[in-house]
């Protein structure tokens, strides 16, 4: 398993969980739950793939619909979907942030294989990551919280670029990769608590 595959892997397991957490608080049946699970953690994976002209890891590799269901196997047998307040719990604070930085490397390093420039690039990391939220939140009848949440959508391109960078000076290895990952989860944690946003107009 390469490091692509571990950034997927958290990436999807990462966004299962959200999902499911998302669909829970919103009182959905079990079929509903299931699908707000597979839109968050796949989705955004089929787009860029798609984009990149590739066949969509899903639905060659029959790991990312297994990690789904075993996520929401195991959140229903330790009744997560009996806590409150499930959007403001760390675990789900935590969960949703490493899916969206687990993405959006796993996204800029599909980018960066099939040659894409920066702007390229950053648009998979960012479909990658937030694609699956904006699907399952359209769904729903939602605003996506892509346009919304604090520095959500602008640490995905701000890891993507720092991906693109790292490579393009020839320092793309575990260390810096594993740095890239710890400072955008940490900046999105940081967002989120301290509640900052982009400046909005009017």
């Amino acid at each position: 398993m390469d490091g692509l595959e571990i950034a997927d892997f958290i990436g999807i397991i990462a966004f299962a969980l959200s999902g499911f957490l998302v669909a829970v608080r919103d009182k959905l049946d079990l079929l509903g739950v299931f699908i707000a699970a597979f839109l968050t953690a796949l989705g955004g994976g089929v787009l860029r793939d798609t984009i990149a002209d590739r066949a969509p890891y899903t639905f060659t590799h029959v790991m990312p619909t297994m990690l789904v269901i075993i996520v929401i196997i195991l959140s229903i047998l330790f009744k997560i979907h009996q806590k409150t307040d499930l959007d403001k719990k760390f675990y789900f604070i935590i969960s949703d942030s490493i899916g969206l930085v687990a993405f959006s490397i796993a996204g800029a390093f599909i980018g960066l294989m099939v040659e894409f420039n920066i702007f390229g690039v950053v648009m998979l990391g960012l479909v990658t990551a937030v694609g699956g939220g904006v699907m399952r939140d359209i769904l729903l009848n939602k605003v996506p919280i892509l346009l919304t949440s604090e520095l959500y959508g602008s640490v995905s391109i701000l890891v993507s670029i720092a991906i693109f960078i790292i490579d393009k000076v020839g320092m793309s290895n575990y260390t810096s990769v594993m740095s890239v990952f710890i400072l955008g989860l940490s900046l999105r944690l940081v967002a989120y608590y301290k509640k900052w946003h982009l400046p909005k107009i009017g």
